[in-house]
């Protein structure tokens, strides 16, 4: 097979396999809180100790990922280094999420397996994740190919996220909901990604092929020492992990679980609301999943971030117009759906951006030091991902301890488990849960509002800021060390 082909067979086989994999990650990153506190009645006490423990397993999941990094780097096998962890890391990750939400337990006994479950997903997700995105800057080093694969890569993420993010409020939520009631519908849903996610990633098991050149080398002993020493050597990967990092906490925000309560309270308990909202919100996206290459051919980077960061901005300001001055009827819904679309546009292009960013510091990374280190470089982004998604557990949180939320939440939990045991119907059940929203204060949606569309604003423009000022790997600047390299190796 030569060069070409072999591309175009990559570039179709590795991104169909995140399809499931974003899937999974969908259900546990935007959804677990939710689940929890629409399937359990919760104390503050308890809510504190969830909330503990998902910061200390993303805490913990996300320093072990420059880890397992390192561990992949040093696995040598005829699969090459980076298809047993994926393989390995899918199938036990679909055993411990069915776990997870089939559980019939409540309280404290709860919070302990939760702890077990949570800690569990941290480690086997890992091995998947790491192995799949550390595998791009093996598969191409031509600048517009590895532009090709992220984009596409992402549209394919893109599309298992849409999914799930469509699917899973539908389904679970309102009189649509599987099974009659939350607490079911979420077992079932988890049973159905469980299943897709390995059948995706068989594609791109069986279909990539990626450059094993560097396994020829015996592999370095595993040592903290070359993570720290590769991650803080790299100045130019510190500071675009920062600008990822700050601005991953804003963009998650919202689905982080404060934008389906604040649906849910403004709007009413229906799933397809937030499914709606969803949906149009993230269909701008599409358009850079599939003209980010085209578009980057023709426009700098940092050229496109202040077109965006015009678009982003413009689309929070409707949002906060929408919820402060058009009510809960059907204008205000759409007038902050049209808002969160532009939003999304705005940060989903800064998300590409900072991506190719990150993976554009392993050249750099050998022209300083003269080691690739693919893997432990890879592993910053879903490590800062990680990071900011415990950050942005804490936010959403302590918003719900400010603003009231469980006392709402607790009596629709206990009316969903009602309904679960047979002793309320269904109707019955849909009826009360209005009722309960309705009894929602301004003051808690209004909080909520707040939080959500200010804090992620300002994230989004102080990235952007640090990003301008302070990472210097421009598109020039990437084609200058690339030719060094080449000239370095031919001579």
């Amino acid at each position: 097979m030569n060069e070409n082909s072999a591309r175009r067979k990559n570039l179709w086989c590795f991104p169909v396999g995140t399809v499931g994999r974003d899937m999974v990650y969908v259900l546990i990153s935007n959804f677990l809180l939710t689940f929890i506190l629409f399937t359990r009645e919760l104390t503050a006490s308890q809510l504190a100790a969830i909330t503990g423990i998902m910061v200390a397993a993303r805490v913990f999941d996300a320093l072990n990922d420059p880890i397992m990094g390192n561990i992949i780097e040093r696995t040598r096998t005829k699969w090459g280094k980076f298809k047993p962890w994926l393989l390995a890391g899918a199938l036990s990750t679909t055993v411990v999420i069915v776990v997870l939400f089939n559980m019939n337990l409540q309280g404290w006994p709860f919070i302990v397996a939760f702890g077990v479950c949570y800690f569990a997903f941290s480690i086997t997700y890992t091995m998947n994740d790491i192995a799949y995105w550390g595998m791009i800057p093996a598969l191409d080093t031509d600048a517009n190919a590895r532009n090709q694969f992220t984009s596409r890569a992402t549209l394919f993420a893109g599309i298992g996220n849409t999914l799930a993010s469509v699917a899973i409020p539908m389904l679970t939520a309102g009189a649509m909901a599987l099974g009659g009631n939350t607490k079911s519908a979420y077992g079932i849903i988890s049973i159905i990604i469980g299943i897709l996610a390995p059948a995706f990633l068989l594609i791109t098991l069986l279909g990539v092929r990626e450059n094993r050149a560097d396994m020829e080398k015996a592999p370095e002993p595993l040592s903290f020492k070359k993570i720290i020493k590769t991650i803080t050597g790299n100045d130019q990967l510190l500071w675009v992990s920062l600008c990822f990092l700050i601005q991953q906490i804003g963009n998650g925000i919202i689905v982080g679980g404060i934008g389906s309560t604040y649906i849910y309270f403004s709007y009413g308990y229906r799933g397809g609301l937030y499914s709606l909202f969803t949906t149009v919100g993230m269909s701008a996206t599409a358009f850079l999943m599939i003209f980010y290459p085209v578009i980057t051919r023709h426009m700098s980077r940092k050229k496109l971030m202040g077109i965006l960061a015009v678009i982003g901005c413009s689309g929070y300001l409707l949002m906060l117009v929408a919820g402060l001055f058009l009510g809960t009827g059907t204008a205000g819904f759409w007038v902050l759906t049209i808002g969160y679309m532009l939003a999304s546009f705005g940060q989903y292009g800064y998300y590409l951006i900072m991506m190719i960013s990150i993976l554009n510091t392993v050249e750099y990374n050998e022209y300083k030091h003269g080691t690739r280190d693919e893997a432990i470089i890879a592993s910053l982004r879903p490590f800062l991902t990680k990071l900011g998604s415990a950050l942005i557990v804490v936010i959403t949180s302590v918003s719900y301890m400010l603003f009231g939320v469980t006392e709402y939440t607790n009596q629709i939990s206990s009316l969903e488990n009602q309904a679960s045991a047979g002793t309320i119907t269904e109707d019955a059940k849909l009826a009360a849960i209005d009722s309960v929203t309705a009894s929602v204060g301004s003051g808690a949606k209004t909080g909520l509002l707040i939080t959500m569309v200010c804090l992620s604003a300002v994230l989004f423009l102080v990235s952007y800021v640090l990003y301008r000022k302070f990472y210097k790997i421009d598109e020039a600047e990437y084609d200058r060390i690339c030719k060094v390299l080449a000239e370095k190796k031919n001579g």
